[in-house]
């Protein structure tokens, strides 16, 4: 009798992030907006923080945390109205894992946690954007969604 093929360990466990889990989640938030090279005031921060892990925001978030526990990566989502469907969609707004955990399935499993999410809430799409330089994460985006073709455009009001 041969030997079963071993079940292969997931790259990570997905959690929802909690109010309590500030203390992890901060070092993955700066390493997004270090990534990006973003500046974000700190009131900002406690006031994303607060609205993520609060309950009565229609946004949220899942942490990824290695074998040991330990956080390694974030993403966040946010529920909006759509003029296109009756279901809302779900904008995944953050994605970042942390150096060195890159390329092992981490990311995806976030995307996966919040289109779980999104159908979840009943929710018609789940979209996101990423900078044009961005190949490495555009590689797995090209895997799991399709490419709208649509380029944005802003106009910073504050």
């Amino acid at each position: 009798m041969q030997p079963s093929a071993a079940t292969p360990t997931p790259p990570a466990k997905i959690v929802p992030l909690l109010a309590a889990d500030r203390a992890e989640w901060a070092p993955l938030w700066r390493g997004y907006l270090d990534f990006y090279r973003a500046a974000v005031d700190a009131t900002t921060t406690e006031t994303t923080f607060a609205r993520l892990t609060g309950g009565s925001e229609p946004m949220g978030g899942f942490l990824a945390r290695d074998g040991d526990g330990a956080a390694i990566g974030l993403v966040h989502w946010i529920v909006h109205r759509s003029c296109w469907t009756v279901g809302d969609y779900c904008y995944l707004q953050d994605l970042f894992v942390a150096a060195g955990r890159r390329g092992g399935g981490v990311g995806r499993l976030l995307i996966d946690a919040v289109a779980a999410k999104a159908w979840a809430l009943g929710c018609s799409r789940v979209h996101w954007l990423t900078h044009e330089t961005n190949r490495d994460a555009m590689r797995l985006y090209d895997k799991v969604a399709e490419r709208s073709g649509f380029i944005q455009y802003r106009i910073m009001i504050g």
